[in-house]
């Protein structure tokens, strides 16, 4: 098939067309979630926690879609282009996997990053019977656990985490916007997911005393198989455009503490034109004077 380009139209796909170009700051990424072909009650639930997690930046497709991530990843990369959405969670149940997750991420609509995680025990939100986040919370993020940093499968999974979950880039916080966190735990090759209300209560002084009241959704996850991207193309899906970068300023340089030096460039300067304080100690006398000049000259005799 030849595809040939067409200008747009009417205004409605001049603006669409518009909001998928390029930008120097990209659009918040959107996640679409997928119920694949023989996904269980359990899979189904997780995937409307996460969706409700997620709101506003999600699309949760309804429909049962028969595809296998790992074999063929057409499908995948052409719902990613069609809803625009660069990160997905595709869930799935079978006898040889059970209550099986997918967890991926998309670069110029190809596959960038893969990791299979099982679901071993799942509380959901309606089972934790507390007050809720409204929706679009931006979370607060916690990772414990050594292996998020040493080993590299893991260290992937905290990057794509991050990805799926970080919500919108914002300029500035407040205190009461800090209501909601995301914490994973990496055990003896489990990651556990929790999610919290954070409470500001009264403490008599200025800070006040947070308590962490559960919320839910809560999983108990195990990785399985992963689809990891060339180092190559890792590094070339982190590369920025050069006008995000910032201007390098001259003469002006940083130490290892942070101090700032700058390099001032400045003509010659004749000290001997050098004003000083006027004091009667420096000032010179006649005969230094006429000494400069090249010669004394005579004085004035006084009338008699």
């Amino acid at each position: 098939l030849i595809y040939c380009y067409r200008k747009p139209k009417t205004k409605r796909a001049k603006r669409f067309l518009e909001k998928r170009e390029p930008k120097l700051n990209e659009n918040t990424k959107n996640a679409m979630l997928i119920k694949g072909g023989n996904a269980n009650l359990t899979v189904t639930e997780v995937l409307k926690d996460i969706y409700a997690v997620k709101k506003p930046f999600a699309i949760l497709y309804k429909r049962k879609n028969i595809t296998r991530p790992f074999e063929d990843q057409t499908s995948l990369e052409f719902f990613s282009k069609k809803s625009d959405c660069s990160l997905f969670l595709f869930g799935s149940h079978n006898k040889k996997r059970p209550n099986n997750l997918v967890i991926g991420r998309m670069f110029d609509y190809h596959v960038l990053d893969m990791i299979e995680l099982g679901v071993e025990k799942f509380v959901s939100l309606k089972e934790i019977k507390n007050s809720k986040c409204p929706e679009g919370t931006k979370p607060m993020l916690i990772f414990a656990g050594d292996m998020f940093d040493v080993n590299e499968e893991c260290r992937r999974l905290k990057s794509l985490l991050i990805d799926f979950f970080r919500g919108p880039t914002v300029p500035s916080i407040r205190l009461a916007g800090l209501e909601y966190i995301l914490h994973f735990t990496a055990v003896d090759g489990k990651i556990y997911m929790r999610s919290y209300k954070v409470l500001l209560k009264k403490s008599g002084c200025k800070i006040p005393r947070i308590e962490l009241e559960e919320m839910g959704p809560s999983l108990d996850l195990v990785m399985r198989r992963t689809h990891l991207a060339s180092d190559d193309l890792y590094k070339l899906s982190l590369k920025q455009p050069k006008g995000l970068k910032p201007k390098k300023k001259k003469n002006i340089s940083h130490d290892v503490f942070g101090t700032t030096y700058g390099r001032i460039h400045m003509q010659k300067q004749d000290l001997s034109k050098l004003q000083t304080r006027k004091m009667k100690g420096l000032k010179k006398r006649p005969a230094e004077k006429s000494a400069e000049d090249g010669g004394a000259t005579p004085k004035k005799l006084k009338s008699a």
